[in-house]
């Protein structure tokens, strides 16, 4: 199995498959447009600018999971994503990631690379509000917060997770290193 198995629904609720992306290098991403790390849209629009012509893809999903910053429909997520981000790539439906609903490509992206700890500038606030929320929340491969990141090599074959709070710069050279 691979991310080409799945179909998910794009930003006017049609089935995509992904297979559509094959032989591309991926980078799936859960998104809020009031989070604290919703600046990171404009270094993922940099990373996506300079490598699209080489086979990479960014694949968006708002997630109002984390503290209720993805609010509205997707539309009008989309809308705020294009209009004040800047935002080039695709912007798919609304969806959540953790619990018993959690869209099925986001259940097996955490099955291929599970939760390990979080790393990077922020990491220590970030852990500190986890720890008072749930103090076992190491214990799930579950994403922790919005702008987690998967990486994707051109096989379909999930390679890497960032937490939210690791460099881009990491981001984009594991990227480079796959093109």
């Amino acid at each position: 199995m691979t991310v080409y198995d799945f179909d998910v629904k794009d930003g006017e609720g049609n089935p995509v498959s992904l297979s559509q992306y094959e032989g591309k290098v991926l980078l799936i991403v859960n998104s809020a447009t009031k989070c604290g790390f919703t600046p990171q849209y404009t270094e993922l629009n940099e990373i996506y600018n300079e490598f699209k012509n080489q086979g990479f893809e960014i694949l968006d999903f708002p997630c109002n999971q984390f503290g209720g910053q993805a609010p509205g429909s997707t539309e009008e997520i989309a809308e705020v994503c294009r209009n004040k981000w800047l935002v080039p790539y695709q912007i798919f439906d609304k969806i959540d990631v953790n619990g018993e609903n959690a869209d099925p490509l986001f259940e097996y992206l955490k099955n291929e690379q599970p939760f390990t700890d979080i790393k990077g500038k922020g990491a220590r606030a970030l852990k500190l509000m986890l720890r008072a929320k749930d103090r076992h929340y190491k214990d799930s491969n579950d994403i922790k917060w919005n702008f987690t990141k998967f990486l994707v090599d051109r096989e379909g074959n999930v390679v890497r997770r960032f937490e939210p709070t690791e460099d881009l710069g990491d981001v984009k050279k594991a990227i480079e290193d796959l093109i």
